[in-house]
């Protein structure tokens, strides 16, 4: 185990920030998250708004054309409050609804009750009095670096390597394969939330800091589109586009692609495969990209051959 106590912060996925840590293939690391304004488990702001990571982590023997597997083992809540608004962003919104939408964007405290998992929104009344949701921690951000000669990503944007994916799946138990465009991958991670639901359509989740612990796996050799999630139950594809519908073909592309390299299916078997038991979330609505993940169940498919 190695833990990081971080004291600098990124506002992009830069392959310009020197590491802030040297790991190794099977490595464990402890450490921990603020939240995407930038404020730590105390409440002080510790870096600029804007999604700012933890990062980046230099992954020993990590060239191009690899992928770098993230294994989430830990996610814990390390505050009692996070930050939201009363929002909808304008993609969820029909028309009829926006000269009442006018009077929303005020911000929301929300009461994180870490001992029983619960969260609620501070001094509600009225139909939310009793308002009670489970907390869900995910983390909204993960990449690596990009590419030689590309500007470095936003993090509040999302590329071939991760970013600002805002996918509540990426939690504890998960796995996150992303590929490596830079020498020791250059890895971040951040923008905690402590529960959020699919398109984080109030522009905000639960923002809050976060304990993570997470082991790193190499697979040389072996490069990938765009960024793929594995739960003990489901392979998920993540496409990012513009539209939902480019996300969509991203993700369901990735997802056939995925299929015909881990269990060695033909595009016709997957095409069957996918007409009867794939589904389609969208994780994200709120950023300048919207994002789709295509998804599947494992129990489902034949013997895998490679990937695990």
């Amino acid at each position: 185990m190695i833990d990081f106590a971080p004291d600098d912060f990124s506002n992009s996925f830069s392959a310009d920030r020197p590491p802030v840590l040297t790991i190794w293939p099977g490595d464990t690391v402890r450490t921990r998250t603020i939240d995407s304004g930038g404020g730590d488990e105390h409440g002080v702001t510790r870096a600029l708004f804007g999604n700012p990571q933890t990062g980046p982590f230099f992954i020993a023997g990590a060239a191009p054309g690899d992928t770098i597997v993230v294994h989430i083992l830990k996610l814990r809540l390390n505050r009692d409050w996070a930050d939201s608004l009363d929002s909808i962003v304008g993609r969820a919104l029909g028309a009829g609804l926006v000269p009442q939408a006018g009077d929303l964007g005020k911000p929301v405290r929300w009461h994180l009750d870490r001992a029983n998992g619960l969260a609620w929104p501070e001094g509600a009344t009225g139909a939310l009095k009793d308002y009670r949701v489970p907390v869900r921690p995910m983390l909204g951000g993960m990449a690596l670096a990009g590419g030689f000669g590309s500007a470095p990503l936003s993090t509040g944007d999302t590329g071939r390597s991760g970013g600002n994916m805002d996918f509540p799946e990426l939690v504890e138990g998960n796995s996150v394969y992303l590929a490596v465009q830079q020498p020791g991958g250059l890895l971040y991670l951040g923008d905690a939330h402590a529960r959020q639901g699919d398109g984080e359509t109030s522009q905000y989740a639960l923002e809050t800091s976060m304990d993570v612990e997470f082991r790193v796996e190499l697979i040389k050799g072996r490069a990938l589109p765009l960024p793929r999630v594995e739960s003990p139950t489901e392979l998920m594809a993540l496409g990012q586009a513009g539209s939902l519908d480019e996300a969509l073909k991203a993700a369901s592309t990735g997802l056939i692609g995925w299929l015909q390299q881990d269990y060695g299916l033909t595009l016709s078997e997957t095409a069957q495969i996918m007409g009867a038991e794939a589904r389609f979330t969208v994780p994200n609505l709120a950023g300048r990209s919207v994002g789709v993940a295509a998804r599947i169940d494992k129990a489902r498919l034949p013997a895998r051959r490679i990937g695990e």
